[in-house]
Protein backbone atom coordinates (compact mmCIF):
# COMPACT_ATOMS: atom_id res chain seq x y z
CA UNK A 1 0.00 0.00 0.00
CA UNK A 2 1.53 3.33 -1.01
CA UNK A 3 2.01 5.89 1.55
CA UNK A 4 1.28 9.55 0.64
CA UNK A 5 1.23 12.68 2.42
CA UNK A 6 -1.44 15.59 2.72
CA UNK A 7 -1.90 17.86 -0.62
CA UNK A 8 -0.73 20.89 1.42
CA UNK A 9 2.64 18.64 2.16
CA UNK A 10 2.95 17.81 -1.76
CA UNK A 11 2.10 21.14 -3.03
CA UNK A 12 4.02 23.64 -0.74
CA UNK A 13 6.90 25.04 -2.17
CA UNK A 14 10.48 25.22 -1.47
CA UNK A 15 12.19 28.53 -0.07
CA UNK A 16 14.33 29.90 -2.96
CA UNK A 17 16.69 31.41 -0.39
CA UNK A 18 17.38 27.96 1.09
CA UNK A 19 18.23 26.61 -2.54
CA UNK A 20 20.89 29.42 -2.40
CA UNK A 21 21.87 28.49 0.97
CA UNK A 22 22.51 25.25 -0.32
CA UNK A 23 24.96 26.10 -2.69
CA UNK A 24 26.82 28.78 -0.70
CA UNK A 25 27.56 26.09 1.69
CA UNK A 26 29.05 23.57 -0.71
CA UNK A 27 31.06 26.15 -2.01
CA UNK A 28 32.45 27.26 1.40
CA UNK A 29 32.95 22.61 2.04
CA UNK A 30 35.28 23.36 -0.86
CA UNK A 31 37.33 26.16 1.20
CA UNK A 32 35.36 28.53 -0.94
CA UNK A 33 34.82 32.15 0.78
CA UNK A 34 31.83 34.05 -0.35
CA UNK A 35 30.19 36.87 0.80
CA UNK A 36 26.97 36.55 1.95
CA UNK A 37 24.19 39.18 1.47
CA UNK A 38 21.45 36.34 1.03
CA UNK A 39 19.96 35.81 4.41
CA UNK A 40 17.94 38.34 6.45
CA UNK A 41 19.87 37.51 9.45
CA UNK A 42 23.12 39.08 11.18
CA UNK A 43 26.42 37.61 12.02
CA UNK A 44 26.73 37.87 15.93
CA UNK A 45 30.35 38.70 15.74
CA UNK A 46 29.80 41.37 13.89
CA UNK A 47 26.40 42.63 14.99
CA UNK A 48 26.29 41.28 18.78
CA UNK A 49 22.77 41.79 20.65
CA UNK A 50 23.12 44.59 23.33
CA UNK A 51 25.12 43.70 26.37
CA UNK A 52 21.84 44.52 28.56
CA UNK A 53 20.12 42.33 27.07
CA UNK A 54 22.60 39.70 27.07
CA UNK A 55 22.97 39.87 30.76
CA UNK A 56 19.54 39.44 31.10
CA UNK A 57 18.82 36.45 29.41
CA UNK A 58 21.70 34.88 31.48
CA UNK A 59 20.39 36.39 34.78
CA UNK A 60 17.04 34.82 33.82
CA UNK A 61 18.68 31.52 33.58
CA UNK A 62 20.14 32.07 36.77
CA UNK A 63 16.66 32.73 38.52
CA UNK A 64 15.56 29.52 36.91
CA UNK A 65 13.17 31.18 34.70
CA UNK A 66 12.89 27.48 32.86
CA UNK A 67 9.28 26.89 32.92
CA UNK A 68 6.46 27.03 30.74
CA UNK A 69 5.58 31.08 30.02
CA UNK A 70 2.12 32.11 30.23
CA UNK A 71 0.26 31.58 26.85
CA UNK A 72 0.15 35.03 25.65
CA UNK A 73 3.74 36.19 27.41
CA UNK A 74 4.84 36.63 30.58
CA UNK A 75 2.83 39.85 32.02
CA UNK A 76 6.04 42.10 33.15
CA UNK A 77 7.13 41.61 29.09
CA UNK A 78 3.49 42.77 27.76
CA UNK A 79 3.27 45.68 30.21
CA UNK A 80 6.57 46.92 28.83
CA UNK A 81 5.61 46.56 25.94
CA UNK A 82 2.19 48.50 26.08
CA UNK A 83 4.63 51.18 27.57
CA UNK A 84 7.46 50.74 24.80
CA UNK A 85 4.19 51.57 22.28
CA UNK A 86 3.38 54.75 23.90
CA UNK A 87 6.93 56.00 23.97
CA UNK A 88 7.79 55.26 20.44
CA UNK A 89 4.82 54.89 18.24
CA UNK A 90 2.36 57.10 20.48
CA UNK A 91 0.02 53.14 20.12
CA UNK A 92 -2.12 52.91 23.12
CA UNK A 93 -2.38 49.10 23.64
CA UNK A 94 -3.15 47.64 26.61
CA UNK A 95 -1.78 44.15 27.88
CA UNK A 96 -4.48 42.08 26.77
CA UNK A 97 -4.02 43.73 23.28
CA UNK A 98 -0.64 42.52 23.41
CA UNK A 99 0.26 38.93 22.43
CA UNK A 100 4.43 37.59 22.75
CA UNK A 101 5.42 34.65 20.53
CA UNK A 102 8.63 32.84 19.48
CA UNK A 103 9.76 35.73 16.87
CA UNK A 104 7.20 37.30 14.49
CA UNK A 105 6.59 33.88 11.82
CA UNK A 106 4.18 32.45 14.31
CA UNK A 107 2.70 35.53 15.20
CA UNK A 108 2.15 36.36 11.05
CA UNK A 109 0.44 32.57 10.82
CA UNK A 110 -1.79 32.95 13.48
CA UNK A 111 -2.59 36.03 12.13
CA UNK A 112 -3.51 34.48 9.13
CA UNK A 113 -5.53 31.41 10.70
CA UNK A 114 -7.34 33.31 13.02
CA UNK A 115 -8.76 35.53 10.28
CA UNK A 116 -9.12 33.71 6.91
CA UNK A 117 -10.94 31.13 5.51
CA UNK A 118 -9.83 28.82 2.94
CA UNK A 119 -10.61 30.69 0.00
CA UNK A 120 -10.72 33.98 1.29
CA UNK A 121 -8.84 36.82 -0.82
CA UNK A 122 -5.61 37.91 0.73
CA UNK A 123 -4.28 40.60 -1.01
CA UNK A 124 -0.23 41.33 -0.88
CA UNK A 125 2.46 43.35 -2.49
CA UNK A 126 5.26 41.80 -4.65
CA UNK A 127 8.05 41.65 -3.45
CA UNK A 128 7.36 40.49 -0.01
CA UNK A 129 8.38 38.16 2.26
CA UNK A 130 6.30 34.53 2.43
CA UNK A 131 2.57 36.09 1.86
CA UNK A 132 3.00 33.39 -0.66
CA UNK A 133 3.41 30.85 1.18
CA UNK A 134 1.06 31.56 4.16
CA UNK A 135 -1.55 32.24 1.67
CA UNK A 136 -0.86 28.56 0.35
CA UNK A 137 -0.86 27.48 4.18
CA UNK A 138 -4.31 28.88 4.80
CA UNK A 139 -5.39 27.95 2.29
CA UNK A 140 -6.21 31.52 1.40
CA UNK A 141 -6.87 32.79 -2.12
CA UNK A 142 -3.59 34.85 -2.25
CA UNK A 143 -3.65 38.37 -4.80
CA UNK A 144 -0.05 39.12 -5.38
CA UNK A 145 -0.07 42.52 -6.44
CA UNK A 146 3.24 43.51 -8.73
CA UNK A 147 5.29 47.01 -7.66
CA UNK A 148 8.03 48.34 -9.48
CA UNK A 149 11.61 50.51 -9.16
CA UNK A 150 9.08 53.45 -9.93
CA UNK A 151 7.68 53.61 -6.54
CA UNK A 152 10.55 51.69 -4.59
CA UNK A 153 8.49 48.91 -5.19
CA UNK A 154 5.71 50.23 -2.41
CA UNK A 155 2.55 49.51 -3.51
CA UNK A 156 0.20 52.41 -4.12
CA UNK A 157 -3.62 53.08 -3.59
CA UNK A 158 -4.53 52.61 -7.22
CA UNK A 159 -2.36 49.09 -7.09
CA UNK A 160 -4.01 47.72 -4.84
CA UNK A 161 -7.99 49.56 -5.30
CA UNK A 162 -8.62 46.77 -7.89
CA UNK A 163 -7.96 43.86 -5.83
CA UNK A 164 -9.97 45.12 -2.29
CA UNK A 165 -13.86 44.24 -3.17
CA UNK A 166 -14.25 41.23 -1.06
CA UNK A 167 -11.08 40.61 0.70
CA UNK A 168 -10.63 39.67 3.96
CA UNK A 169 -6.71 40.37 4.67
CA UNK A 170 -4.26 42.75 3.29
CA UNK A 171 -0.46 42.69 3.93
CA UNK A 172 1.78 45.36 4.55
CA UNK A 173 5.02 46.09 5.97
CA UNK A 174 7.50 48.80 5.67
CA UNK A 175 10.38 49.15 5.91
CA UNK A 176 9.70 46.53 3.35
CA UNK A 177 11.48 43.00 3.49
CA UNK A 178 12.86 42.50 0.79
CA UNK A 179 13.62 45.75 -0.54
CA UNK A 180 14.77 48.11 2.72
CA UNK A 181 11.88 50.61 1.19
CA UNK A 182 9.75 52.44 2.99
CA UNK A 183 6.16 53.86 2.83
CA UNK A 184 5.81 57.42 1.78
CA UNK A 185 3.27 59.55 3.92
CA UNK A 186 1.07 60.08 1.75
CA UNK A 187 0.97 56.95 -0.07
CA UNK A 188 0.11 54.50 3.22
CA UNK A 189 -2.83 57.41 3.85
CA UNK A 190 -4.52 56.74 0.56
CA UNK A 191 -4.09 53.02 1.36
CA UNK A 192 -5.72 53.06 4.65
CA UNK A 193 -8.57 55.62 3.09
CA UNK A 194 -9.44 52.30 0.39
CA UNK A 195 -9.73 50.12 3.69
CA UNK A 196 -11.59 52.68 5.17
CA UNK A 197 -13.67 53.05 2.11
CA UNK A 198 -14.24 49.27 1.50
CA UNK A 199 -15.02 48.50 5.07
CA UNK A 200 -18.12 50.97 4.99
CA UNK A 201 -19.68 49.38 2.01
CA UNK A 202 -19.86 45.77 3.78
CA UNK A 203 -23.08 44.89 5.99
CA UNK A 204 -22.53 43.59 9.20
CA UNK A 205 -22.95 40.26 8.61
CA UNK A 206 -19.96 40.45 6.17
CA UNK A 207 -16.08 39.92 7.22
CA UNK A 208 -14.20 43.23 7.43
CA UNK A 209 -11.23 44.24 5.48
CA UNK A 210 -8.24 43.64 8.27
CA UNK A 211 -4.62 45.14 7.84
CA UNK A 212 -1.72 42.64 8.84
CA UNK A 213 0.83 45.44 9.34
CA UNK A 214 4.47 43.99 9.82
CA UNK A 215 7.08 46.62 11.05
CA UNK A 216 9.13 44.32 12.62
CA UNK A 217 12.02 46.63 10.55
CA UNK A 218 10.90 50.14 12.49
CA UNK A 219 13.11 51.42 14.52
CA UNK A 220 15.91 50.59 11.95
CA UNK A 221 15.46 53.90 9.63
CA UNK A 222 18.34 56.03 7.76
CA UNK A 223 18.80 59.27 7.48
CA UNK A 224 15.58 61.85 7.72
CA UNK A 225 13.42 58.78 6.63
CA UNK A 226 10.09 58.55 8.98
CA UNK A 227 8.28 55.43 9.85
CA UNK A 228 4.47 55.39 9.15
CA UNK A 229 1.60 52.95 10.74
CA UNK A 230 -1.88 52.58 9.71
CA UNK A 231 -3.49 53.83 13.05
CA UNK A 232 -1.60 56.42 13.54
CA UNK A 233 -2.63 58.09 9.98
CA UNK A 234 -5.94 56.77 10.63
CA UNK A 235 -7.11 56.26 14.13
CA UNK A 236 -10.82 54.65 12.83
CA UNK A 237 -8.94 51.36 11.63
CA UNK A 238 -7.76 50.29 14.86
CA UNK A 239 -10.63 47.65 15.15
CA UNK A 240 -8.81 46.38 11.79
CA UNK A 241 -4.79 46.60 12.16
CA UNK A 242 -2.72 43.49 13.44
CA UNK A 243 0.83 44.65 13.85
CA UNK A 244 3.50 42.60 13.85
CA UNK A 245 7.26 43.86 15.76
CA UNK A 246 9.62 42.18 17.87
CA UNK A 247 13.28 42.02 18.67
CA UNK A 248 14.68 39.85 16.44
CA UNK A 249 15.93 43.24 13.74
CA UNK A 250 16.06 46.46 15.76
CA UNK A 251 18.69 44.40 18.17
CA UNK A 252 20.28 41.45 15.86
CA UNK A 253 18.31 39.43 18.12
CA UNK A 254 16.76 36.71 15.55
CA UNK A 255 18.03 34.25 17.38
CA UNK A 256 16.36 35.54 20.98
CA UNK A 257 13.39 34.34 19.15
CA UNK A 258 11.28 37.13 20.62
CA UNK A 259 8.21 38.79 18.87
CA UNK A 260 5.04 40.15 19.48
CA UNK A 261 1.96 40.98 18.06
CA UNK A 262 -0.99 43.71 18.80
CA UNK A 263 -4.17 44.56 17.95
CA UNK A 264 -7.93 44.06 18.75
CA UNK A 265 -8.46 42.02 21.77
CA UNK A 266 -11.00 40.21 20.22
CA UNK A 267 -8.34 38.85 17.25
CA UNK A 268 -5.36 38.91 19.83
CA UNK A 269 -7.28 36.65 21.78
CA UNK A 270 -7.92 33.74 19.02
CA UNK A 271 -4.21 34.39 18.07
CA UNK A 272 -3.48 33.40 21.50
CA UNK A 273 -5.51 30.34 20.99
CA UNK A 274 -4.19 29.28 18.23
CA UNK A 275 -0.41 29.39 18.97
CA UNK A 276 -1.05 27.89 22.27
CA UNK A 277 -2.07 24.51 20.48
CA UNK A 278 1.08 25.24 18.18
CA UNK A 279 2.85 26.13 21.51
CA UNK A 280 4.91 28.56 19.83
CA UNK A 281 6.15 30.39 22.83
CA UNK A 282 9.18 32.39 23.26
CA UNK A 283 11.26 31.09 26.35
CA UNK A 284 10.62 32.54 29.50
CA UNK A 285 14.23 33.61 30.37
CA UNK A 286 14.50 35.37 27.19
CA UNK A 287 11.04 37.10 27.59
CA UNK A 288 11.53 37.96 31.35
CA UNK A 289 15.70 39.79 29.62
CA UNK A 290 13.43 41.43 27.49
CA UNK A 291 10.95 43.12 29.58
CA UNK A 292 14.00 44.09 31.23
CA UNK A 293 15.80 45.78 28.33
CA UNK A 294 12.83 47.36 27.31
CA UNK A 295 12.68 50.14 29.85
CA UNK A 296 16.56 50.38 29.81
CA UNK A 297 16.35 53.39 27.59
CA UNK A 298 19.76 55.33 27.48
CA UNK A 299 21.45 51.93 26.64
CA UNK A 300 18.75 50.92 23.92
CA UNK A 301 18.79 54.34 22.19
CA UNK A 302 22.44 54.18 22.01
CA UNK A 303 22.76 50.54 20.87
CA UNK A 304 20.50 51.75 18.54
CA UNK A 305 22.38 54.80 17.52
CA UNK A 306 25.77 52.54 16.87
CA UNK A 307 23.71 49.68 15.15
CA UNK A 308 21.86 51.74 12.76
CA UNK A 309 25.31 53.74 12.00
CA UNK A 310 27.32 50.29 11.57
CA UNK A 311 24.16 49.06 8.94
CA UNK A 312 24.30 52.66 7.14
CA UNK A 313 27.61 52.72 6.28
CA UNK A 314 27.63 48.87 4.96
CA UNK A 315 24.40 49.53 3.43
CA UNK A 316 25.83 53.01 1.67
CA UNK A 317 29.01 51.17 0.44
CA UNK A 318 26.91 48.67 -1.53
CA UNK A 319 24.96 51.44 -2.80
CA UNK A 320 27.84 53.89 -3.89
CA UNK A 321 29.86 50.39 -5.50
CA UNK A 322 26.90 49.67 -7.30
CA UNK A 323 26.22 53.18 -8.29
CA UNK A 324 29.50 53.73 -9.41
CA UNK A 325 28.94 50.38 -11.77
CA UNK A 326 26.13 52.22 -13.49
CA UNK A 327 28.65 55.32 -14.31
CA UNK A 328 30.97 53.48 -15.66
CA UNK A 329 27.99 51.50 -18.46
CA UNK A 330 27.69 48.66 -16.58
CA UNK A 331 23.66 47.72 -16.45
CA UNK A 332 23.01 47.84 -13.23
CA UNK A 333 21.78 50.50 -10.56
CA UNK A 334 20.23 50.17 -6.55
CA UNK A 335 17.38 52.44 -4.45
CA UNK A 336 18.87 54.57 -1.71
CA UNK A 337 18.54 52.39 1.44
CA UNK A 338 15.80 53.88 3.87
CA UNK A 339 15.63 51.02 6.16
CA UNK A 340 15.79 47.83 7.50
CA UNK A 341 19.17 45.80 6.77
CA UNK A 342 18.61 45.64 2.82
CA UNK A 343 19.34 47.10 -0.16
CA UNK A 344 17.37 46.79 -3.84
CA UNK A 345 20.20 46.00 -6.45
CA UNK A 346 19.61 45.87 -10.25
CA UNK A 347 21.58 43.36 -12.28
CA UNK A 348 20.13 43.38 -15.40
CA UNK A 349 22.40 40.55 -17.31
CA UNK A 350 19.35 38.05 -18.38
CA UNK A 351 20.17 36.94 -21.81
CA UNK A 352 24.02 37.28 -21.62
CA UNK A 353 26.86 34.33 -22.58
CA UNK A 354 29.43 33.21 -19.40
CA UNK A 355 32.26 32.78 -20.41
CA UNK A 356 31.33 28.71 -20.25
CA UNK A 357 29.08 29.43 -22.67
CA UNK A 358 25.69 29.47 -20.50
CA UNK A 359 22.80 31.81 -21.60
CA UNK A 360 21.20 33.28 -18.43
CA UNK A 361 17.82 32.98 -18.94
CA UNK A 362 16.72 34.27 -15.35
CA UNK A 363 17.86 36.21 -12.27
CA UNK A 364 18.72 32.94 -10.69
CA UNK A 365 20.93 32.12 -13.24
CA UNK A 366 22.46 35.70 -12.68
CA UNK A 367 22.66 34.98 -9.43
CA UNK A 368 24.21 31.39 -9.35
CA UNK A 369 26.23 33.47 -12.08
CA UNK A 370 27.42 35.71 -9.42
CA UNK A 371 28.18 32.92 -6.73
CA UNK A 372 30.47 30.94 -8.57
CA UNK A 373 32.34 33.81 -10.44
CA UNK A 374 32.68 36.55 -8.53
CA UNK A 375 31.76 34.61 -4.87
CA UNK A 376 28.68 37.20 -3.99
CA UNK A 377 25.27 35.83 -3.47
CA UNK A 378 22.45 37.78 -3.60
CA UNK A 379 18.08 36.54 -3.36
CA UNK A 380 16.82 37.21 -7.14
CA UNK A 381 12.90 39.18 -6.43
CA UNK A 382 11.50 35.83 -8.10
CA UNK A 383 12.29 33.77 -4.22
CA UNK A 384 9.54 36.68 -2.94
CA UNK A 385 6.68 36.15 -5.20
CA UNK A 386 8.01 38.68 -8.37
CA UNK A 387 8.53 37.28 -11.78
CA UNK A 388 11.74 35.16 -12.73
CA UNK A 389 12.32 37.70 -15.41
CA UNK A 390 12.58 40.82 -13.06
CA UNK A 391 16.41 41.58 -12.57
CA UNK A 392 16.16 42.84 -9.06
CA UNK A 393 17.95 41.35 -6.27
CA UNK A 394 17.55 41.50 -2.21
CA UNK A 395 21.04 42.10 -0.90
CA UNK A 396 21.09 41.78 3.15
CA UNK A 397 24.40 43.42 4.53
CA UNK A 398 23.52 41.81 8.38
CA UNK A 399 26.12 38.77 7.50
CA UNK A 400 28.97 40.81 6.32
CA UNK A 401 31.77 43.05 7.57
CA UNK A 402 32.43 46.37 5.69
CA UNK A 403 35.71 44.82 4.63
CA UNK A 404 33.64 42.13 3.23
CA UNK A 405 31.64 44.24 1.23
CA UNK A 406 34.40 46.14 0.27
CA UNK A 407 35.87 43.25 -1.00
CA UNK A 408 33.10 42.30 -3.51
CA UNK A 409 32.71 45.24 -5.38
CA UNK A 410 35.98 44.82 -7.83
CA UNK A 411 34.70 41.04 -7.89
CA UNK A 412 31.55 42.03 -9.09
CA UNK A 413 32.66 44.21 -11.49
CA UNK A 414 34.98 41.42 -12.96
CA UNK A 415 32.39 38.82 -12.93
CA UNK A 416 30.14 41.65 -15.07
CA UNK A 417 33.05 42.11 -17.38
CA UNK A 418 33.26 38.52 -18.61
CA UNK A 419 29.44 38.21 -19.57
CA UNK A 420 28.54 38.81 -23.52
Amino acid sequence: MGMSVSVLAQTLKGSEIIKIGGEINELKRKGEKIANLTIGDFDPSIYPIPMGLKHGIIDAYHANHTNYPPADGVTVLRENISTFLKERFHLDYQINEVLVAGGSRPLIYATYLALVDPGDKVVYPTPSWNNNHYCHLSGANGIPVPTSADNNFMPRAEDIRPHLKGATMLALCSPLNPTGTMFAKKDLEEICDLVIEENSSRSEDEKPLYILYDQIYSLLTFSDKKHYDPVTLRPELREYVIYIDGISKCFAATGVRVGWAFGPQNIIGKMRSILGHVGAWAPKAEQIATAKFLTQTADLNTYLKNFKNQLQLSLDTLYQGVKQLKSEGFEVDSIDPMGAIYLTVKIDYTGKTTPDGDLLQSSADVNFYLIKEAKIAFVPFSAFGSDSSMNWFRASVGGCSLADIQGMLPRLKAALEKLK
